[in-house]
């Protein structure tokens, strides 16, 4: 019988409801962390933010700006032009969010020959696993019906 899981308390990163669950399940998002370092060097018009991106849908920068906007992370300015401008920045609450993804980004750049070759170690042994597999298959099959 599987231990119980243990019981959930507020504030527990575990608790679906926390509130720090959430907060980590925005900053964790990709799209997120690409707007806000986007950001990091002052106020960006939405099709300059999102040919800077890259590969990132109209509809999903749209709906990224607008749930880090809602979190206080994001700031919308709409200009009176013809057509409208619109320039979106970071408010001083993402300030200090900024330093940690920047420390992210450092350690990445450090470590991505490191991962790259652990990628390639991993998938080579898989690969040499199906084979060793699939040659048993066979073995298998030939002696059940050779």
């Amino acid at each position: 019988m599987p231990a119980p899981l243990p019981q959930l308390q507020p504030g527990d990163a575990y608790n679906p409801d926390c509130p720090t669950r959430h907060i980590l399940d925005r900053i964790g998002d990709k799209w997120a962390v690409l707007v806000l370092l986007t950001l990091k060097d002052g106020p960006v018009r939405f099709n300059l933010l999102r040919r800077r991106i890259g590969a990132i849908s109209q509809k999903m920068l749209s709906q990224t700006l607008k749930s880090l906007e809602r979190d206080g992370l994001v700031s919308r300015a709409a200009f009176p032009t013809v057509p409208v401008t619109v320039e979106y920045a970071l408010t001083p609450l993402a300030d200090g969010l900024i330093g940690l993804l920047d420390d992210i980004t450092r350690w990445a750049e450090a470590h991505v020959g490191d991962i790259m070759a652990a990628r390639r170690a991993h998938d080579a042994m898989a690969a040499r696993r199906a084979h060793d597999a699939e040659a048993h298959g066979r073995q298998a099959a030939a002696r059940a019906y050779g």
